[in-house]
């Protein structure tokens, strides 16, 4: 299997599978599991492969990290992912109803920041992961301000994403190691039947099936200014990451286009689309971008440790599952499932405590776990 994103020739995203698209997109009611399947390229290289519910369409997706973490900056860094599936998830159900009520939604701008930091150290071992509670703000023409304050608060109640961001959840966690079950320490365990290890489910690289349609994910020309500097691996102040994101539905009103980037000097600007029409095959789902985004961060974290202690594992692989649900247009989100793969000649103990310590220092996971609170601000764009 390729073991760089440049080297299989596709684009960084691309539909593997059609399959029918949950019932809960768009603004509809019903129940959906996503399920990623991820692994390690090396580096900071990572594949994913998400199905949107049972029978629904798979997408492969790529991600990397800039050189501030020594990434090679070809794909989007996981916290853009989880910034454009909030920004899908929120802009296609504010979509749906305003054309409901004839507002245009050509000239209206969705705005979010999140912020994240840490504490501790990873080559200690007692490093924490945090988020604080996002900044979103959607910016529409005067005349429509009043109209879609409503609106934008029936959507955020509608959707799954704000949930999994405002709610606590308590996320699972199992591991194999070297094909084996193994117990986890420090995280809750997942009570579930064994998943099967992604290195079996595939016996080749994922293709593109044959449509045609846009490149979902893009790396764009934009730049932020000034110079890289490198993330330390270990801190005693609280250092604040702030990914921002800027999304607007396309001139078709077929998918939402977000520009995503890391407040920091040097880093890269990437475009991520997602198309939440049940009948949409453009692009991923925001719940999809979401979803992929929990499982890259966390590999993120673990890719990290290991470079840190410089310990002998590898093939690392996982199986996540995100269950989302929208019933008489109330939103949720339930707990994720995380099922991780490693390979290695350490022993059991020290998987175990990778498992654990990338879990305490995944920024999404933090995320997922906090109790966030989201004010939308629907503020005149001029």
């Amino acid at each position: 299997m390729s073991e760089r994103i440049e080297t299989s020739g596709y684009p960084l995203a691309f539909r593997v599978e059609d399959g029918v698209r949950p019932t809960l997109l768009g603004s509809g009611d019903g129940q959906s599991l996503y399920t990623t399947e991820a692994r390690l390229f090396g580096g900071h290289q990572k594949e994913a492969i998400v199905r949107e519910g049972e029978g629904g369409p798979k997408w492969r997706m790529t991600s990397d990290e800039g050189k501030h973490l020594n990434g090679s900056d070809l794909a989007p860094f996981p916290l853009g992912f989880f910034n454009a599936g909030m920004q899908g998830d929120l802009l296609s159900r504010i979509a749906s109803r305003a054309s409901s009520a004839g507002i245009p939604m050509a000239n209206v701008r969705l705005s979010v920041r999140n912020f994240y930091w840490m504490t501790g150290s990873f080559i200690k071992g007692d490093g924490e992961g945090f988020a604080d509670s996002p900044e979103v703000r959607l910016l529409a023409p005067k005349q429509h301000v009043e109209d879609l304050k409503r609106i934008v608060e029936e959507a955020k109640l509608a959707s799954p994403a704000f949930h999994a961001v405002e709610t606590p959840l308590q996320n699972t966690f199992a591991l194999y190691v070297n094909g084996r079950r193994k117990p986890v320490v420090g995280v809750l365990p997942c009570d579930s039947e064994d998943a099967i290890d992604p290195y079996i489910s595939y016996s080749t690289p994922p293709a593109p099936d044959g449509s045609t349609r846009p490149d979902p994910i893009r790396k764009t020309s934009v730049v932020e200014e000034g110079d890289v500097k490198p993330a330390p691996a270990a801190t005693k102040t609280r250092i604040v990451r702030t990914v921002a994101g800027l999304g607007g539905l396309t001139a078709n009103m077929e998918s939402v286009d977000t520009d995503t980037w890391l407040e920091m000097p040097g880093v890269s600007h990437f475009a991520l689309a997602s198309d939440d029409r049940p009948e949409g095959d453009l692009a991923p789902s925001g719940l999809a971008l979401l979803s992929a985004g929990v499982a890259f961060c966390y590999m993120t974290q673990l890719s990290r440790y290991i470079s840190n202690m410089k310990l002998d594992i590898n093939g690392m692989r996982l199986v996540q599952t995100s269950p989302y649900q929208v019933s008489g247009g109330v939103g949720t989100a339930g707990p994720v499932e995380t099922h991780l793969f490693l390979n290695g000649h350490a022993d059991v103990e020290t998987h175990a405590k990778l498992l654990s310590i990338a879990a305490k220092t995944c920024y999404l996971h933090a995320t997922l776990a906090a109790t966030l609170p989201i004010n939308i601000q629907v503020e005149s764009a001029g």
